[in-house]
């Protein structure tokens, strides 16, 4: 399979980091009292390669949109039509991601990049998946065009001065392929990996244990090959946030990763770009087995459990404010007071 190469992934600057968890001891407040908070405002300090780290102007949340056939085994409480009904939605400002994005001033830029509409444009690789239980996702070109969408999403992104991004999703149907993928890089089975997703019930949580099961009985043959992984038993949606992922971290970017599809698309991107991990955060932890095993597997641990079901980059928006003000801790608190030399502190 054709393959595509990304730059090197430099690290975070440890001095960086070290220099802000230094300045937290030197704040007015106890030492060690800001818990998680002085460790992310850490992270940003070291993804921007200097303390005290700069405010977050330009936070960005990219929605990668595509439909998914397994659909129509019935693994999803969504229809066909959902994707779009919700993008129209997103589109109107009416979705909890438009609510918890403009509250953390955060912008939206969506991809489409596999809706079955009428979608045109260089992003958009095809009208939908194929069902991975009995036939592969995406052809080879497709997966090669998708993952450079979401490179050149990054790029875009980046260019436009955009600080810190959030990798989202919009599609009915794509936690059964992200859980195939996580199985399959993990080594795990379906029904340890298989959740709720959508709020399914019992009869559709075992339809989509039955076809991720034969999903990854197709993916055996491509095991340990990323791209060919994708193409089987992925989509374009997982495909292009892999590329975005893998290029974010190539261009030292951070990024926020929110659900189950993401955290997927993460393990391809750690394998196609190795050291991407350590310009990623885990936002929150999510409603899915899989999501656990597999940012287990990366040794991300998310900033927060809030029982959050609800994907498209719901549970990372909700973060961002967290982010900010972990920064603003390093940056408005005042010092402590400097007593002289000679001072009789007994």
């Amino acid at each position: 399979m054709s393959s595509i190469e990304f730059g090197p992934v430099s690290l975070p600057d440890e001095h960086a980091r070290a220099g802000a968890l230094q300045r937290h001891a030197a704040l007015l407040t106890p030492e060690r009292s800001m818990g998680r908070l002085e460790r992310l405002g850490a992270w940003v300090s070291a993804c921007q390669g200097r303390t005290p780290p700069k405010p977050l102007r330009r936070m960005r949340v990219v929605v990668f949109a595509a439909d998914h056939g397994v659909v129509a085994r019935g693994v999803s409480r969504g229809g066909p039509g959902t994707t779009r009904e919700l993008l129209t939605a997103l589109d109107a400002g009416g979705t909890a991601l438009n609510v918890l994005a403009d509250t953390a001033g955060a912008g939206i830029r969506v991809v489409d990049v596999g809706t079955d509409g009428d979608a045109t444009g260089p992003d958009h690789v095809r009208r939908g998946s194929g069902s991975i239980d009995v036939e592969d996702a995406l052809t080879e070109d497709e997966t090669v065009a998708a993952v450079r969408a979401g490179m050149r999403a990054a790029d875009a992104e980046v260019d436009e001065g955009a600080d810190l991004l959030v990798a989202a999703d919009i599609g009915a149907g794509v936690t059964t392929p992200a859980s195939a993928l996580v199985a399959s890089l993990t080594d795990t089975e379906p029904v340890a990996v298989i959740g709720r997703g959508s709020g399914i019930d019992d009869n559709g949580w075992m339809r989509k244990a039955t076809v991720v099961r034969d999903a990854l009985r197709r993916c055996r043959a491509v095991t340990g090959e990323p791209l060919a992984l994708l193409r089987t038993a992925g989509g374009a949606d997982l495909a292009a946030m892999t590329g975005f992922l893998a290029q974010a971290a190539v261009r030292r970017t951070p990024v926020v990763l929110d659900g189950l599809p993401s955290a997927a698309a993460a393990l391809l991107a750690e394998e196609l770009a190795p050291g991407a991990r350590s310009w990623w955060l885990a936002a929150h932890r999510a409603a899915e087995p899989a999501q656990v095993l597999a940012l287990n597997h990366l040794d991300l641990d998310p900033v927060v459990d809030l029982d959050i079901r609800l994907g498209a980059g719901a549970g990372a928006a909700t973060v961002l404010p967290l982010l900010s003000a972990a920064v603003r801790l390093l940056t408005d608190v005042a010092d402590k007071p400097t007593l002289p030399a000679d001072a009789d502190i007994t």
